[in-house]
């Protein structure tokens, strides 16, 4: 891949670009929110559709010269109604967090209730924390796991509901390594009379896969990210039933946001298309199958994993019964020291705080991008389990680097000619 125009004009930034390239062909990612797109979905994000302003909506516009546009952003609401079913799909949320904006601009009033899961037991800042503008606009309260079990404790949601009577319950998380049961949290919704917004910012791929059951059709509103486990362009995007349509596309603009950053949803147009392909619903498969074979493995080498396992593309791990002396962000160093990039996340019951957690998170979606397999993750596995033994071992951490060096080689990134090589 190549930034020679780049290079001519700003060197000081053709050398960050390539520096980020080698960073990942380099080092195996592991933040369950992140992705590898391919040469396309890149190429299309680069295009000259960066130049043009389109506010408004296809056949509406506020200016001239959209035909071009209209036709890209066409093309990726058509895909994502197929994907995923949908009856009405807006494409246009700049990110995950600006499509939750764009439910709660249509729905709610300023002073409205949210109910959403904690924080700390993998919900996410968007659903309402006090840092956030959802926090700072509307009441929230906020359920959480099971603290025995790790699971949503659908029941004790159901009677928070009762109590608390919300407008609106957010299902859908950041760092849950379950299953969602999105009829349930929809009947409760149901029976208090609230809406019911499932955020599948993390699982868009493994729903539109059929490898994680769907909130379409059963969530009053459906948000959600392009660019994680579905490997689209980035931004965010809201499906719902057509009566909810003009208040949907009035909130995300002039609502919300300005003009579309249709160079974003033309990517997204792309990655949407791929996704459509038969190869897509083995990759989401593989997804899960390495996250379980991952999180065995730690399991194996005495790692307590939150809930016990996963059913998705991630694992939570608990560091407080294995290495209680061990942080989060301690892991998180050292496993970035050899290659590993993974984050540092709280846990349920945290006894530290969110910048120095009990916890870390580690996905596989990039991995399976790569063509990693159960066996390669199981390897991996090894690796970060002898990091974390002796975070501070020079030797060990010399001998990983070289195993995380074999393993970028032996499942590279881009071919030579630019194009992802991964298990398709």
């Amino acid at each position: 891949m190549s930034y020679d125009e780049v290079r001519e004009a700003d060197p000081a930034v053709a050398d960050a670009l390539e520096g980020e390239l080698e960073r990942q062909e380099d080092t195996l990612a592991m933040i369950a929110s992140e992705n590898h797109v391919s040469e396309a979905v890149l190429e299309a994000q680069s295009s000259e559709l960066t130049n043009k302003y389109a506010e408004g909506y296809p056949g509406e516009r506020y200016y001239a010269g959209c035909e071009y546009a209209d036709d890209v952003e066409e093309l990726a609401i058509e895909r994502a109604e197929d994907l995923w079913g949908a009856d009405h799909v807006n494409v246009q949320p700049h990110s995950g967090t600006q499509a939750n904006m764009g439910v709660y601009l249509a729905m709610l009033e300023p002073g409205d209730k949210i109910l959403s899961l904690d924080l700390t037991h993998g919900g996410h800042l968007s659903h309402g924390h006090p840092a956030n503008f959802a926090g700072q606009l509307f009441e929230v309260e906020q359920y959480e796991v099971d603290p025995e079990t790790g699971y949503i404790d659908y029941d004790a949601l159901a009677a928070h509901a009762e109590e608390f009577e919300p407008d609106i319950i957010v299902s859908g998380y950041s760092a849950y390594p379950r299953e969602v049961n999105f009829g349930r949290v929809q009947e409760t919704a149901d029976d208090v009379g609230a809406y019911h917004l499932a955020d599948i910012a993390h699982i868009t791929g493994l729903v539109a896969a059929g490898v994680h059951e769907s909130p379409v059709g059963v969530a009053d509103f459906v948000t959600g990210s392009t660019h994680k486990t579905i490997r689209s362009g980035r931004g965010g995007i809201i499906m719902c039933d057509q009566q909810y349509a003009d208040d949907i596309d009035a909130a995300v603009f002039p609502g919300g946001q300005g003009g579309p950053l249709m160079h974003n949803i033309a990517g997204k147009a792309v990655g949407f298309g791929e996704a459509l392909e038969p190869e897509f619903e083995r990759y989401a498969k593989q997804v899960v199958d390495n996250a379980k074979a991952l999180g065995e493995r730690l399991q194996e080498h005495g790692f307590s994993l939150v809930s016990g396992g996963t059913d998705t593309h991630l694992v939570l791990v608990d560091l407080r019964d294995s290495h209680p002396d061990t942080s989060g962000t301690v892991a998180e160093e050292a496993l970035e020291e050899v290659g590993i990039v993974l984050n540092k996340n709280t846990v349920p019951g945290e006894t530290r705080s969110a910048f120095n957690p009990s916890g870390i998170r580690a996905g596989t979606p990039a991995l399976t991008t790569r063509g990693f397999d159960e066996e390669a993750c199981e390897r991996v596995a090894d690796i970060i389990a002898r990091v974390i033994d002796s975070p501070d071992d020079e030797g060990v951490k010399s001998e990983a680097a070289e195993e995380v060096e074999i393993l970028c080689a032996e499942f590279p990134l881009y071919d030579r000619e630019g194009q992802l090589t991964d298990s398709e």
